[in-house]
């Protein structure tokens, strides 16, 4: 384990810095930090403290209505996990905001605990996504390499202060942009952009109704 000089050293928030795997768990694993989000990848780590404000918490809520309800309407099988922590042990981490495991070929975790998914024993999420205002430049950046090299499907990032949706499909370690999802078939990612708008003036209640609407809609024109 390393000493607590070390550890002391790695202590500054929202940045990268360079970190052995054990000095990386010493934050990790301390419940003193159970507020913050970790991030490990090429021996750097990060740590983040969870926004509090109604900004991010309300589009952490708006965006799994539009994930749940298509994949229910089209009978697709979907498991989510919020904030929950991935982690290869001794290579990486990850604590992303919401992961979704879609389809039925893949190794789901169970929910029977709080220590952080082994991603030795199970297969990770083949969809990840970052709510981000202050660390949406991270999010793009540093994050988006974690994700490429960790075998991540398809990734969102929502610049949350322009309600703006980037969404990358991941293949061979390398990432591009996509418009239309390709763990979800079908759904636009412009529709995701427009369920944060409606956020602005219409309840949950209204934003659902529209957007059970919207895919019965498209689900009868194909």
């Amino acid at each position: 384990m390393a000493s607590s000089s070390a550890i002391t050293q790695v202590l500054e928030t929202d940045v990268w810095t360079k970190a052995t795997w054990e000095e990386f768990l010493a934050f990790a694993d301390d419940s003193t930090w159970e507020k913050g989000k970790f991030y490990y990848d090429r021996e750097q780590m990060r740590v983040e403290m969870s926004p509090v404000g109604p900004l991010h918490a309300r589009h952490n809520s708006i965006i799994p209505y539009v994930v749940i309800l298509f994949a229910a309407l089209r009978n697709i099988r979907v498991v989510q996990f919020a904030n929950a922590s991935f982690r290869k042990i001794g290579i990486r981490e990850f604590q992303p905001d919401l992961a979704y495991y879609i389809g039925s070929d893949l190794r789901v975790p169970p929910n029977d605990s709080n220590s952080p998914v082994n991603l030795n024993e199970y297969d990770p999420p083949n969809l990840v996504i970052e709510i981000g205002a202050s660390s949406f430049s991270d999010d793009l950046g540093n994050k988006r390499l974690l994700y490429e090299g960790a075998g991540i499907g398809e990734y969102w990032v929502e610049r949350a202060n322009a309600r703006e949706v980037f969404a990358f499909a991941i293949n061979g370690g390398g990432s591009g942009r996509i418009q239309e999802s390709r763990v979800l078939p079908g759904l636009e990612i412009a529709l995701v952009e427009e369920a944060l708008n409606r956020s602005l003036t219409q309840d949950d209640g209204e934003i659902n109704r529209w957007l059970i609407q919207t895919f019965s809609q498209n689900q009868r024109s194909i």
